[in-house]
């Protein structure tokens, strides 16, 4: 990866610069080339974060250069400032540095931003190492990125590093911010950015924001990191519960395929698909008689820096199995599958280290007659859903599960 780190710098660069209007407060953030710096314009007093990065070159790396150059394609691509894109005021550069001025990030603390010694810039990192997001708050945010990114696509650019950490609040609004690698759409292989958000296929074009964004999304929903994609665990239950949650899941594994013809096209197309998920409703919650399999037939695959590249003969996979009801024991070709001491394992549960091929999958029940959900294929389906309902729903209908037939 072609990416120095801020740590890298020669020790010139690690003083606080002059920076023309500005006095430099304290640095709050570090990224790549260059540092974050909270920034009181001497003039109005205003509070402002500014990014510095030094004119200097490594070998055959330009940092400076770099990124003047996204910055550019971002002025004369965006015919005007996008609300879910960080704002940019004012590009500037002296004998040593270039630096541009953008909005303050909200407190990570919940305090007014910028005016207290403890001041953090409010992250989506930092909100998801709390644990997952409510569901609302998790739909809004996710509309937010998503549509910030759509308007980079739209204008034919990708922005190669979207992660937790450059999502930002600005008066409660996530802004997708850091466009230091900000280039036009390619099909070529790029390892810019941040290894465990890239797609295996490291095509770095719309597809692989989404792949990013999916992750992001996952994340968000599930409050784990991306490791462990894609286990639900103790959220599997949680998730079942809540359509929304559900939707934003789905749309989340649907991101993730490995193949990216698989993938949503932008996220334009994305936002897209999620909003009219949302107005349908999750079917995979409504109750019907036959197996409901791969949360709605969505196929996934696990991140590439959790297992490996998808095309490892033969991967070893995990994969989430849920039920209604639950506690139902899970039989992979005929064999009960069980957990330390032989206990059979109950739904809903994320089993470990399953070989990646086509397994018969057969949920079996105290109070219920065995449900067959049929072959599926654990190279491309992580997640099995399945459910019992009698008498049949009508189309449409949800209906409560009746008491199990004696």
């Amino acid at each position: 990866m072609d990416h120095t780190p801020a740590d890298a710098l020669p020790p010139s660069a690690n003083a606080a610069p002059d920076i023309p209007d500005f006095e430099l407060v304290r640095e709050i953030g570090r990224g790549g080339f260059g540092r974050v710096w909270l920034a009181r314009n001497r003039a109005t007093g205003q509070l402002r974060a500014v990014k510095v990065i030094p004119r200097f070159r490594t070998g055959t790396a330009d940092p400076a250069g770099r990124e003047i150059v996204s910055i550019t394609r971002l002025e004369l691509n965006l015919r005007r400032q996008h609300p879910n894109l960080l704002g940019i005021h004012h590009v500037g550069q002296t004998p040593d540095h270039l630096f541009y001025v953008m909005d303050l990030a909200d407190d990570a603390g919940g305090r007014e931003g910028g005016q207290t010694p403890g001041y953090q810039p409010a992250t989506l990192q930092h909100r998801v190492a709390g644990g997952p997001v409510a569901a609302g708050r998790c739909l809004v945010c996710a509309r937010q990125l998503l549509s910030g990114l759509a308007s980079l696509h739209e204008a034919g650019m990708v922005h190669r590093d979207v992660k937790p950490a450059n999502c930002l609040f600005v008066d409660g609004t996530l802004r997708l911010a850091d466009f230091g690698l900000l280039t036009e759409a390619s099909p070529q292989v790029s390892r810019l950015g941040t290894e465990k958000y890239m797609p295996p296929d490291g095509r770095m074009d719309a597809r692989a924001d989404v792949y990013a964004a999916g992750l992001v999304i996952y994340e968000m929903v599930t409050g784990f990191p991306i490791e462990c994609f894609p286990q639900l665990g103790q959220r599997a239950d949680a998730i079942a519960a809540d359509p929304t949650l559900s939707a934003l899941l789905r749309l989340a594994l649907d991101a993730c395929q490995p193949d990216p013809g698989e993938r949503f096209r932008d996220a334009g197309e994305m936002l897209a698909a999620l909003e009219k998920q949302l107005c349908e409703g999750s079917p995979v919650f409504r109750l019907r008689r036959r197996a409901v399999v791969g949360l709605a037939g969505m196929a996934i695959v696990a991140a590439a820096a959790a297992i490996g590249y998808w095309w490892m003969v033969p991967p070893r996979v995990h994969v989430n199995f849920v039920t209604y009801p639950f506690d139902a024991t899970i039989l992979l070709d005929g064999r009960a599958l069980s957990g330390p001491g032989g206990t059979p394992l109950k739904t809903p549960c994320t089993v470990e280290d399953l070989p990646a091929w086509t397994h018969h999958v057969t949920f079996r029940h105290p109070a219920w007659p065995d449900l067959d959900a049929g072959p599926v294929d654990f190279a491309r389906t992580r997640q099995v859903v399945a459910s019992w309902e009698y008498p049949p729903a009508e189309p449409d209908e949800e209906q409560p599960l009746p008491a199990p037939v004696p």
